[in-house]
Formats: structure tokens, sequence, C-alpha cells
């Protein structure tokens, strides 16, 4: 009997369940997409929870289901009243024990999350400072046929602890009562506490055949050892570019096109009149922030470029900004959308993150191609980064932990402009609106009942967006001023012939 395969985003493996003896060995199979734990090492203080939720953050929005298990949470569940530091005290075996068992709980959610839940990776975030508690984990995923790396955070800087102690710590649950003096002398004591046991990774001898990457003095030298996969190479790879330096990230769309006066998507048009008053707006705000060595990002579209070059200052395009491409609908109303093509306008209702126009992109494969943009903006101080509605949107549930399927829906007016300021475990947003009148773009959730098709995670109906050929290139005017005239003046550019004309084009690019 031929046996049904089943595809979904919850299986990741599949075994023919006939030849599952057969297939078994001591160990069991070693696939490259076993699921993956991450063990957190190292003393309180050391930035291994904000590590934890970071890397979290950036392997969901990226695409790779991810939890963080918290022991600590854990202890205090089981623990209701915490007294002191004495409870971190090796020869406190009572509390040792608890220590022990919250570990083990914690270890039994991983598994249940991995192998029942569609987890891929899973975040075991705990000091795990002696190498007897690093070997508990180490079999529990030989067990479970779980991939491991270990992540350690050593830092000895006293003014880099002292300032995590003072800005996160203290703040605890832990200390809830207590003075900000009484609270940092326990605090500190606690981290003695751990030193007399510390056992830190050897990759030299005892841990030379563990994966690991030990970060250095919060990103100042990096030990990386036995990476196995592609995960962990995403792993080390976000490692690598992260700091902790304070800064802040301004995102906003071009000024209002004149396709956005149209209600069409897409295409490569110029800033409307109302577009180029923004434009002078956002002049005037980035120069009474006063802003040292700022960066401006742009796409390779015109309307974000006229949009930058009346800051007067220095700007770096991106094609990887560029707006989602709408392939065979680009330069269309939606009305004209859902006349011409009717079950595309249906199943991009169904599941807007997934589906992919025909010959163009899903926010999906957006999230992909900004992939680099992120690892830049994590690299960075200032940057202002003027692009388009999918793309802030991409962008924006990065910062702000959104969820896939909220991604499409998040709000992103014209003629606004967002502030983000991160710190330790998150990102405060500020909304700066401008006094410039623009169009409405944004579309709700569409609950009318659409006619139902092909799920859009089985179609395969278009070409790979980032491996096109490049288009014809098309003309456009090379500076504010000449828009300003050209505007003024009423004129219009002409456009070359489209050598492939009826084809819908892939990033299309506006330079000369």
């Amino acid at each position: 009997m031929p046996m049904e395969l089943m595809q979904n985003r919850i299986q990741k493996i599949w075994l023919p369940r006939d030849e599952l003896p057969e297939l078994c060995v001591k160990g069991g199979p070693q696939f490259a997409n076993s699921p993956t734990v991450i063990v957190m090492v190292g003393l309180p203080a050391r930035g291994k929870t904000y590590i934890s939720k970071k890397l979290t953050r950036y392997l969901n929005w990226s695409g790779v289901p991810t939890k963080v298990f918290n022991v600590g949470e854990y202890r205090r569940e089981a623990v209701k009243e915490f007294s002191s530091y004495d409870f971190f005290r090796a020869d406190n075996k009572e509390a040792m024990k608890v220590r022990r068992q919250c570990a083990l709980a914690a270890l039994a959610d991983v598994k249940s999350y991995l192998t029942e839940e569609g987890g891929q990776v899973a975040v075991f975030d705990a000091t795990n400072t002696t190498r007897e508690r690093r070997s508990i984990v180490i079999e529990f995923a030989k067990e479970n046929d779980f991939k491991v790396f270990f992540i350690e955070s050593v830092c000895d800087d006293p003014a880099v602890v002292d300032s995590n102690v003072l800005e996160v710590k203290l703040s605890s649950p832990d200390y809830k009562g207590c003075t900000s003096e009484e609270a940092l002398n326990d605090f500190m004591k606690r981290i003695n506490c751990y030193k007399n046991s510390y056992e830190r990774l050897d990759p030299d001898k005892h841990d030379r055949e563990i994966s690991m990457i030990i970060v250095i003095d919060v990103g100042r030298r990096f030990l990386v050892n036995r990476v196995q996969d592609h995960i962990q190479s995403k792993i080390v790879y976000y490692l690598m570019n992260i700091h902790v330096q304070p800064r802040c990230i301004y995102l906003c769309r071009a000024g209002e096109s004149e396709n956005n006066l149209k209600e069409k998507i897409g295409g490569d048009s110029g800033l409307s009149q109302r577009g180029k008053k923004f434009s002078i707006a956002l002049k005037k705000y980035i120069e009474d922030q006063n802003l040292k060595q700022l960066r401006v990002w742009t796409s390779q579209l015109k309307r974000t470029i006229q949009t930058a070059e009346a800051l007067k200052l220095p700007y770096e395009q991106w094609k990887a900004l560029n707006e989602l491409d709408a392939g065979v609908c680009e330069e269309k109303t939606y009305e004209e959308i859902k006349e011409l093509y009717p079950e595309e306008y249906g199943l991009r209702a169904q599941d807007k993150y997934h589906y992919r126009y025909p010959s163009g992109e899903s926010y999906q494969d957006l999230v992909q191609r900004l992939e680099p943009v992120i690892m830049e903006l994590e690299r960075q101080g200032n940057v202002l980064v003027i692009c388009h509605q999918a793309v802030m949107r991409c962008l924006l549930s990065y910062f702000l932990d959104k969820p896939a399927d909220e991604m499409p829906y998040l709000r992103c007016p014209l003629h606004s402009l967002l502030k983000l300021t991160p710190f330790a475990y998150g990102c405060h947003v500020e909304t700066v609106p401008f006094n410039v009148d623009a169009v409405n773009t944004h579309r709700d959730r569409i609950v009318e009942d659409c006619k139902k098709g092909p799920t859009p995670l089985m179609r395969r109906n278009s070409v790979t967006p980032l491996a096109s050929p490049e288009p014809t290139k098309k003309a456009r005017i090379n500076s504010f001023e000449e828009f300003s005239t050209c505007s003024s003046l009423g004129c219009t550019l002409q456009e070359p012939p489209d050598a492939t004309s009826g084809q819908p084009l892939l990033g299309k690019a506006c330079l000369v």
C-alpha cells in the first residue's frame, strides 16, 4: 500500500513508519534539520538573558520557531519568597535540590516544545556554570536527538557588570520591597557564590568536541568552536554583529507618491506635491535632532531617493530596501486586482504573510531579502531608513518582536516617522507625526469569505525574486532641485520603451 506523504510546517522530519527500526541507530538518525538546544553559560549579570531574548527575536523573525526557557522564572515559581543570596550557596543542599528540580522541569518543557509544539530552537537560559550541570543538558540532548550549542558570556569589566546590575537586576522580582543598596549588596554576594564553583568552557581540552561560541567583554572578542550547521552559523553571525551602545533608529516611508494618489500599488513613480512638502518637513526635524554621524539609507526607487535628497545629507541606496514586488499586479489598484485576478485576491486575504504574487514576492520572501539590512542595522549607530510600507512593516516587526501573521497589518502611515530606541530587553517606540496630509494606504484584515483555492504555502507559481535578471534601467530625476523645477513647470519625463513589455519587472531600479 502506498503511504500518504503529509506536508506541514510542524512536521520538520518525516520517517516512513514501516522502515523506522532499520533507519534508527544508537543515538537516533542524525538529520541536518534536527532541533537545537542553545545552552547559555556565564555568571549572573553577564548579559545571558539579553542575548537569549535578542537571539530568539531574530530567529523567530527569520522564520525559525524559537523559545526561551529561563530557569530563574521556574525557580521564582517554586520558591515564592526569595530571602537572600544564601539560596545560591553551593553548601545549601536543600536549595541545590530545588534548583536542580527547576532545571529538570525547564528541560522537560524544552522537550515538549521541540517534539510536540513545532519548535526548532530552544534557548536554555541559566548560569550552567559547572561541568556537572552542563553534562546533564548534553545527556538530555543525546537522549532526544537534539543538537546542542553553547553560548558563554564572559565579562570581567567592572563597569559593564555594574551597569548591567543597576539597569536590569535591581528591578528583578527577587528584590521587590528592597532598597537599591540592599539589592545591590545581595546581588553582588550572589555573584560570588557562583564564582566559587564556576568552570568556564574549555574548547582546547575538556570541551573540544562541543559546539560553542564564547563572547568576551560584550563582543570585543569571540571564540568559536565546531559550528555544525546552518542554524549555528546564523547564531554566530548574528552574535558577532550586535552591540549594546546607545543609539536611535528612525524609520519612515518615502513621501506620498503619484501612484499613492491613484491608489496603485508598487511602481516607481515620483513624489506628489504633498510628498515634497513632507521631505522638507523631515529635513527640519532631522536638523533639530542634532544627530552625530547619522547614516541615511534609501531603496533604489525614485520616491525614497527624492525624499532623501531633500535632507542635503549623504545617503546610501539599498536594493534590498525596494518595495515588495507585486509581480503581475504591479501598478494596479486593489479593485483592478480583484477584478482581473479574483483567485489571487482571495488567496492573499487568506494568508498575507506567505502569499506570493505571481512572478513577485511574499512577505516571507521580503524578510529573507531584508536580513542583511537587519545585520547592518545591528552594527550601526544612529540610522534613518527611508523605505516603503511592506519593508517598514518587516523591519518594525523585528524590533518589536511581532509574529508573522501580524506583520502585514502593522500601521506604517505616510508622512510620519518612528523613532526606535533599543534597551536591555526590548525597544521603545515614539511616533513623530508631521503636519502634512497624505492618502491612507493601510488595509485592515479582510474578513469576508474569500473564494477558496490552493493554500499559498503549497503554490509554486513564481521565480525566485532575487535570482531575476536586471530589468531595463529607467531614467530618474537626478536631484531634488530638478524635481522641484520640473514639478513647478508641470513637465513630465519620457520613459524609455520597456523591452520586456508584458513581463513584470522584479526589483525595479531607477538609477541612470
